[in-house]
């Protein structure tokens, strides 16, 4: 008996969590002009894309470091000339970003998952991969683990890249400047689907992508103060230090996200010779 009350409550707790993050509460439509939704009481967020226009939201509330998750159900069918774009971000010339954005394909045809890391406004850091689902059919889940010494991109809980900080060898890394969430759908047939070789079909008109169960276990920055810092100058460990804030990829996890590399990374912007004849970056060397 025992067991099940402690069993119910665990179930009870769970519900809580799993209902307390709210687009309402989240999230800011910002662009669209009503082509961007928020449904279900706040558990659904859907953005459209027409000739007319694309949509976008933003978060309310910037962060410094965190577990962001976002599950997403992307445009059906033949989506060939859209992208949408799932990241963060600070703002001005010199600002830090990380980007997933899922750039639509043929129907039948993979989508290409695109990433990114910025810093101190330079990217060119792409990396890209298929996905071993069709990830227009159900919600799949799109993570950023963001710490002090790491940016590990997940799917499905799955590590696909670890952007790791090598500041101590003159690499810059995403650490002073809190990002807020954004996400937008919007036409980018120049070059988003084979370098923009297939255009946007119009007849498919209005394109749409799913958003639920965002979830943000991270530092909020607000006036200049985190949330996470110490309650007191002598303490080294964030007052709301969590299990994110060291995580870092044990070997099992390494594992799989060489798998998914060898299986389903097509561009890593370390191989392109051609794109730096002069020299890869110098990252390239060091992991």
């Amino acid at each position: 008996m025992a067991s099940l009350i402690h069993l119910l409550l665990c179930s009870s707790l769970a519900m809580a969590m799993a209902v307390a993050a709210n687009f309402y509460q989240d999230f800011d439509l910002t662009w669209g002009d009503g082509r961007a939704k928020i449904l279900n009481n706040g558990q659904l967020l859907t953005l459209s894309l027409d000739r007319t226009s694309g949509s976008g939201f933003q978060s309310k509330k910037e962060f410094l470091f965190g577990k962001i998750d976002m599950q997403l159900k992307l445009v059906p069918g033949n989506s060939a000339g859209t992208v949408t774009a799932y990241y963060l971000s600070s703002q001005g010339p010199t600002h830090d970003e990380i980007d997933f954005e899922f750039l639509g394909n043929l129907t039948g045809d993979p989508y290409t998952l695109h990433t990114n890391v910025y810093t101190q406004g330079k990217g060119n850091r792409e990396m890209q991969f298929k996905l071993w689902f069709d990830p227009t059919k159900d919600f799949h889940a799109y993570s950023v683990l963001w710490n002090p010494r790491h940016v590990i991109f997940m799917v499905d809980g799955t590590p696909i890249r670890d952007f790791k900080n090598l500041e101590s060898r003159g690499i810059p890394f995403p650490k002073n400047q809190p990002m807020r969430i954004y996400s937008s759908l919007w036409n980018a047939d120049d070059w988003a689907t084979r370098g923009g070789l297939v255009k946007t079909n119009w007849n498919n008109a209005p394109f749409t992508a799913s958003y639920r169960n965002f979830n943000a276990d991270a530092c909020v920055w607000s006036s200049g103060i985190s949330s996470c810092a110490p309650r007191n100058s002598s303490s080294a460990v964030p007052a709301a230090a969590r299990g994110w804030w060291s995580q870092e990829l044990d070997t099992p996890s390494q594992d799989r996200m060489r798998w998914v590399q060898k299986n389903y990374m097509i561009y890593h912007y370390c191989t392109d010779l051609k794109r730096f004849p002069q020299g890869f970056p110098p990252e390239c060397s060091m992991t």
